[in-house]
């Protein structure tokens, strides 16, 4: 791997979530400036300092779904779009930023542009519609706390210069029919700048004012 990247290969699921602890990881992003549905800062703080333990989700329906589907989307991306090498992190590689080793992510692909030789990466989300409200999170976007996510991939490596998310997005309408909806989303490293800077920032602040100090934040209302 490049000099100017840090990487970690954890040797089994165990000591990869033990080590997601020690830091900010790229789901725990948007839960620091309140973007999470599912998370807010508070709970992330109480599980980064030990006061409770992150909930286990990994037996869950639509995780497990999820799971299992995200080589066979790596597949069909590679097909779709064949100017890439596409290399597929089915380990526990974990990339940390090189100032600050608390900022990590754990990719799902590595992209490299056969044309030219710059490097990406990809973001497979497989989702499930259950009301109109989740379907305008998608609408020409992704929903904020996956972009956080997009955020963390170029936190944690410099080199990173474009990602892509490829979204399986599904409507069950209770029918027997369910309707499949492929969307690729493109992101730049030029053009989401600011935002990298500022999310930097933020979590910076988050790990050294509250984690590091034992100092309870106050709980920023949900952006959702």
């Amino acid at each position: 791997c490049s000099k100017h990247i840090m990487q970690v290969i954890y040797e089994n699921h165990e000591k990869w979530l033990n080590g997601r602890l020690k830091g900010i990881g790229g789901s725990d992003a948007s839960a620091v400036v309140g973007y999470n549905p599912y998370k807010s800062n508070v709970d992330l703080w109480e599980e980064k300092t030990g006061i409770k333990q992150p909930e286990d989700i990994s037996n869950r329906d639509y995780v497990k779904y999820g799971h299992d589907a995200e080589p066979l989307l790596v597949k069909l991306f590679a097909l779709d779009y064949p100017q890439y090498q596409v290399s597929y992190n089915d380990n526990f590689r974990v990339n940390y930023n090189d100032d600050y080793n608390f900022l990590f992510c754990t990719r799902d692909c590595d992209l490299v542009d056969k044309a030219t030789g710059i490097k990406g990466a990809l973001e497979i989300k497989t989702t499930e519609l259950l009301n109109s409200m989740q379907k305008e999170k998608w609408n020409d976007q992704i929903p904020t706390n996956y972009y956080c996510q997009v955020l963390q991939y170029f936190i944690t490596d410099k080199e990173l210069q474009f990602v892509w998310v490829k979204a399986q997005i599904k409507s069950d309408f209770g029918d027997g029919k369910i309707v499949l909806k492929t969307k690729h989303y493109y992101f730049t490293r030029e053009q989401c700048q600011e935002d990298i800077e500022w999310l930097t920032n933020q979590e910076i602040a988050f790990w050294d004012k509250y984690v590091q100090k034992g100092v309870r934040p106050n709980r920023l209302l949900p952006n959702i």
